[in-house]
């Protein structure tokens, strides 16, 4: 007899991907794991944080007010800090009625919630998002939990492939479709799982072609770019976020976190959102949770103000290109050449695309190899969208340099590279 009582969407909600991943890590101490988007456990701001947390809770410190309920759309003084943050990355300023209007702005649990109550206050079941393909697989999780349909925007070097994104809009308006498209989901920095960062010109083209279509659709379709992992750049020059192009403000939601670029464990993410759309995500948000831990807002804060963040990020990517470099070295040395890869400029991530004869999926004879090597890897096809107009693809593998100390990332890929040369020789 099967289940009952169940909503439909707790029916739809398997089990994510990472938990298996992130389980199977912990529950095999000698495995190497390749696969865990951890952030790198001994740069972690331990003794930062403890003397800050001994400032706010200690005499004469604001303890009572941090220990106390905040307001659902954050600390004013954080927004108001972290939309200073935002603007000046991009070359900007922040000020009332601005692309980075501290009241445009909204503290969130982690920027996972802002991804989860996006996809409630804009879509129903059945809509369509569209997304890079591959991306971020834990976000096409949100979308399968809320029965949403996906369509796969084929990814360049450089971001989205444009003339397909114009193509798939076009096909869907000739199918009478195009209302149900809600949003544009892009990671446009150090893109998980890829690697690939997305063109400032294509970020302006992207909002073109979706305001073309706005029309037909009859409602914005607003495009989502997800800058999860843009301060963990190490090589290259910082790229401006869509919140520089003309008209973004009404149709750019920007989502950032200082979870990767602080510490993982402080689950403090924001948004900067379209005023109307704002005050629709903080309703549900006070169904959510209040707002966001008061204490760890008010731990961020002080990091920021006292250039305690500044410098940790400082040592965060000097770090990260150290370790993006052993794990190059390593690819060079223990991969066969047919497997193509990238050098990351940033993010936690590489990206290797085998000769599509070698399957890569968790049912595969290599993924089973390889745990039997001892090391693991996030099977490439978890990272695309089940989008019905094409064959999900199963020959690539995204592999992670961040969790891992540095001294076992070049015994981890030789692993997987004794693996995959196993494979392709049979």
């Amino acid at each position: 007899m099967g289940e009952s009582g169940f909503s439909k969407l707790a029916a739809r909600t398997g089990e994510p991907a990472v938990t298996w991943l992130m389980g199977t890590a912990l529950a095999r101490p000698e495995l190497i794991s390749l696969a865990a988007g951890f952030t790198d456990s001994a740069t972690l701001p331990v003794n930062e944080t403890l003397a800050l947390m001994d400032e706010l809770l200690g005499a004469g410190g604001p303890g009572r007010r941090a220990l106390q309920y905040g307001t659902t759309a954050g600390d004013p003084e954080l927004r108001r800090l972290t939309a200073a943050h935002v603007a000046g990355m991009d070359g900007g300023e922040a000020g009332p009625d601005g692309p980075y209007d501290p009241e445009r702005l909204c503290i969130t649990s982690g920027s996972q919630q802002l991804l989860y109550m996006l996809s409630e206050c804009l879509c129903d079941p059945g809509d369509i998002v569209l997304v890079e393909d591959p991306t971020y697989f834990v976000y096409l999780g949100i979308t399968q939990s809320h029965g949403l349909r996906c369509r796969g925007i084929r990814l360049e070097t450089d971001g989205i492939d444009l003339v397909a994104l114009d193509r798939v809009l076009g096909e869907l308006r000739a199918r009478g479709e195009l209302d149900r498209v809600k949003l544009l989901y892009l990671v446009t920095y150090h893109q998980n799982p890829t690697g690939l960062s997305t063109a400032g010109e294509k970020k302006a083209e992207v909002l073109r072609i979706l305001r073309h279509y706005e029309r037909a659709a009859g409602h914005p379709i607003y495009l989502l770019e997800d800058a999860a992992y843009r301060e963990l750049r190490f090589r290259g020059a910082d790229i401006p976020s869509a919140l520089t192009v003309a008209g973004a403000r009404e149709r750019v939601i920007y989502s950032g976190t200082y979870s990767k670029p602080f510490a993982t464990g402080v689950r403090v993410g924001f948004g900067i959102l379209p005023r109307r759309l704002r005050g629709v995500v903080m309703r549900v948000k006070s169904n959510h949770d209040f707002g966001t831990s008061n204490l760890l807002q008010q731990l961020v804060r002080s990091a920021l103000a006292s250039g305690v963040y500044g410098r940790h990020l400082g040592v965060l990517r000097a770090r990260y290109a150290a370790k993006a470099g052993v794990m190059c070295r390593a690819l060079r040395a223990h991969f066969p050449p047919e497997v193509e890869w990238r050098e990351p400029t940033g993010g936690l991530y590489v990206w290797a695309r085998l000769p599509r004869r070698i399957r890569t999926g968790v049912g595969s004879k290599l993924f089973k190899s390889a745990l039997r090597h001892d090391v693991l890897y996030v099977p490439g096809d978890l990272c695309y969208a089940e989008d019905p107009t094409r064959r999900r693809p199963d020959h690539e593998m995204r592999i992670s340099f961040g969790g891992e100390p540095a001294s076992k990332l070049p015994e981890g890929v030789a692993r997987l590279g004794k693996t995959l040369k196993e494979m392709m020789s049979a």
